[in-house]
């Protein structure tokens, strides 16, 4: 009879690996199997936890190093239950090792979602699409509210989390959550033949207290997030193993959407706030600016799996810093709508002719125009725009201070937005007066000029200023991750020296000396492109340059 027949044979529950009821499978006869005559050992019990849980405790795994072989069962059984792609794998399986030839060891590592105590995957995300289910303590993640932000795959240690592009929403392990409240083990523990991994009960006060059991080479510090899987581990081994793959170090994704949105909306924030401190917010500037923000935002949305969905980030608002930075955002969008509208409002006040024309076609519209609350106004509402375009760049700058990204999580990333925002908007403002003169020369629109007294010969010092800012902090930096103690750390600064990010990198300090030439010369168009492009090229090597932190994963792989 073929074998899959026989394991779907009501007669034949004995072949069948798959325990039901709870109920331990007491023996396999080989001979019953493929006919020769031999016994092995019963399994000593069921897979799954003999009790119910109770108040305080949560289901997790159970890894034991000195029984896995590395064979994938596991890997691919996880897959075929949750019908994922081979690219995929929501259980993986690294390798570590040790030792000196010819006294070497190798063992493996079969590791899915933790199931944490305080998994960083849930605080972080915008939509509320994670919730550790009150029943079981498993971390569960909902693929109907996920928007494909993929900011969860940002903050697990363990890079549990996998955006899967086909269907544009992050996934991840749920421990077979439909299974186990069948009484059926998950499909790793009925695949292993080794039965390496097991569904346990845990404490998770006492566990909180003590998780040392979580600890293992080849992965993060558990203490992360206190994950909540008890590893086994081989005797005496603890200090010697190391991952294998720790020389191969590969890029991140590139992120061009946030590449071209962060360096926008940083320099419309900036350009806002010094043409307020110059006097040069006219309504031509203002309506340039609005233009850009514009495109900002809708660039934003191509970074999302479903950008149709993009509204539901502003959820969660009060734990996510990117809720935080869309709510910023999307009010500085709103504030500066509302001060250009202002801003055209005052010329037509200041214009008898035009306010006249206005009247004709609507009083009502005219009436409200003529009143002089909207010119005292104006000032307030600029410096609030600002404000919201400066707090905005805080909080996106606050998305990428996560201890599972070591290059992003150090203090240079919000110098960095901001020195940029400063940058750019310096070198913007004199660009986008001289283009709102030359508007100013249309027809009608002469009477939007306005002073630019503020913009002296002495401007030239702040771009200067910022200019060295920028840099400096970019070379600090890099000097800081080089000298860290954490092997991430020094691994981005591994990854410039490929050539193709070393080359680039060479550009970027090249763009940025010229910046400073080119100001001081008074070639402020050619200054203001070549301090744009060092912010966009920089901003690319930030995100593809990143090295997370991970579980050990094999010599050779291919995607997660």
């Amino acid at each position: 009879m073929p074998l899959h027949d026989r394991a779907q044979s009501a007669s034949d529950n004995s072949f069948v690996r798959l325990t039901l009821a709870g109920l331990g499978v007491e023996e396999i006869s080989f001979a019953d199997a493929v006919g020769i005559p031999a016994k092995v050992p019963p399994l000593s019990s069921s897979l799954l936890p003999a009790r119910q849980l109770e108040e305080g405790e949560q289901y997790r795994f159970h890894f034991d190093m000195t029984k896995c072989i590395g064979c994938r069962s596991c890997e691919v059984a996880c897959n075929e239950q949750n019908g994922n792609p081979a690219d995929l794998r929501w259980r993986r399986i690294g390798e570590i090792e040790g030792g000196t030839y010819p006294n070497t060891r190798r063992h493996y590592l079969s590791i899915g979602c933790n199931h944490c105590l305080d998994a960083d995957c849930l605080k972080g995300c915008p939509v509320d699409a994670y919730k550790k289910d009150p029943a079981t303590g498993i971390v569960l993640h909902s693929a109907d509210a996920c928007i494909g932000c993929q900011y969860c795959v940002w903050n697990c240690p363990y890079s549990v989390p996998q955006f899967n592009p086909e269907r544009g929403v992050v996934g991840k392990c749920d421990m077979c959550h439909g299974r186990l409240t069948e009484g059926l083990e998950p499909a790793c523990v009925n695949a292993c033949p080794e039965a390496a991994i097991e569904i346990e009960i845990v404490n998770m006060a006492a566990w909180r207290e003590n998780y040392a059991l979580a600890e293992s080479p080849g992965m993060p510090e558990a203490g992360h997030t206190i994950s909540t899987t008890r590893i086994t581990l081989p005797p005496q081994t603890a200090a010697v193993l190391e991952r294998v793959d720790a020389g191969r170090i590969r890029p991140e994704h590139a992120h061009l959407s946030l590449v071209a949105m962060t360096t926008l909306m940083q320099s419309v924030a900036g350009c806002l706030a010094t043409a307020l401190l110059c006097y040069s917010a006219g309504p031509v500037l203002l309506s340039i600016l609005l233009g850009i923000t514009c495109i900002a935002l809708n660039i934003s949305v191509f970074h999302l799996g479903r950008p149709a969905y993009a509204w539901r980030a502003l959820k969660m608002w009060r734990r996510s810093w990117l809720s935080r930075e869309v709510l910023l955002f999307g009010l500085f969008f709103l504030a500066l709508t509302l001060l250009t509208a202002v801003s055209w409002i005052e010329v037509l006040h200041d214009s008898p002719d035009l306010l006249a024309n206005v009247e004709r076609l609507s009083p009502l519209a005219a009436k409200m125009i003529a009143q002089p609350l909207w010119l005292q106004i104006l000032p307030a509402l600029g410096w609030l725009a600002a404000a919201l375009g400066i707090a905005g760049t805080v909080a996106s700058a606050f998305i990428y201070l996560v201890p599972a990204r070591p290059a992003w999580n150090t203090v240079h990333t919000p110098i960095d937005f901001l020195s940029s925002g400063a940058l750019l908007g310096t070198m913007l403002l004199p660009v986008l007066v001289a283009l709102s003169d030359r508007l100013s020369n249309l027809p009608f629109m002469h009477l939007a000029r306005f002073s630019t007294h503020g913009l002296s010969d002495h401007f030239a010092w702040p771009p200067l200023l910022f200019a060295l800012l920028w840099s400096t902090n970019q070379l600090v930096r890099l000097i800081r991750l080089n000298r860290s103690s954490l092997f991430e750390a020094k691994a981005t600064v591994g990854l410039l020296r490929v050539p193709q990010f070393r080359n680039t990198f060479v550009v970027v300090i090249a763009l940025a000396l010229a910046v400073s030439f080119l100001s001081a010369g008074g070639e402020a168009q050619f200054a203001l492109a070549a301090a744009l492009g060092a912010v966009l090229l920089s901003r690319y090597l930030f995100f593809v340059t990143v090295v997370p932190l991970n579980m050990a994963l094999t010599f050779v792989r291919a995607g997660h």
